[in-house]
């Protein structure tokens, strides 16, 4: 992670102090293309539209892009962060994201992620059409970034 992209999705959890059992998670958004609207969405909704959002409980199956005007509804034509954010329930099961550039989405701006309170650091960026942290088609060999932190903050 030495060169922010230019759209950047950071991504926190954290538990509760009231309940051991809850589970919190927040999407910061950091635009630094100057143009465009980043968008979090999942199960149909937009989440957000460049705000910080924050959920209690797991945010499952959710995607991020940056609406430039070009991006449909889903992101297609455009680079797509997808993450679940949740607290294990045992290994192999906590937090995943990633960057996809399977058709019908493709390279539009340089993106990332990033995950902080937790698994500090870990993220992936993809700056260039060729980036060999995104996904480019089905059969590629994962690269999906895990944070098995459980209540991290």
């Amino acid at each position: 992670m030495h060169l922010p992209p230019a759209f950047l999705v950071l991504f926190t959890s954290a538990a509760l102090l009231a309940n051991a059992d809850a589970e919190t998670h927040t999407v910061i958004f950091v635009n630094n293309c100057g143009f465009g609207t980043p968008l979090l969405k999942a199960n149909g909704q937009t989440l957000s539209t460049g705000q910080t959002v924050s959920f209690d409980g797991p945010l499952l199956s959710a995607f991020a892009f940056l609406q430039t005007g070009s991006c449909g509804d889903n992101g297609e034509s455009c680079t797509l962060v997808e993450t679940t954010l949740r607290n294990p329930t045992s290994p192999g099961l906590g937090s995943v994201s990633d960057i996809s550039l399977i058709p019908p989405h493709s390279f539009s701006v340089a993106s990332g992620f990033e995950y902080f309170n937790g698994c500090d650091g870990a993220g992936a960026d993809c700056t260039s059409n060729s980036c060999v942290t995104a996904f480019h088609g089905p059969g590629d060999p994962p690269v999906q970034v895990p944070c098995e932190a459980d209540n991290v903050s």
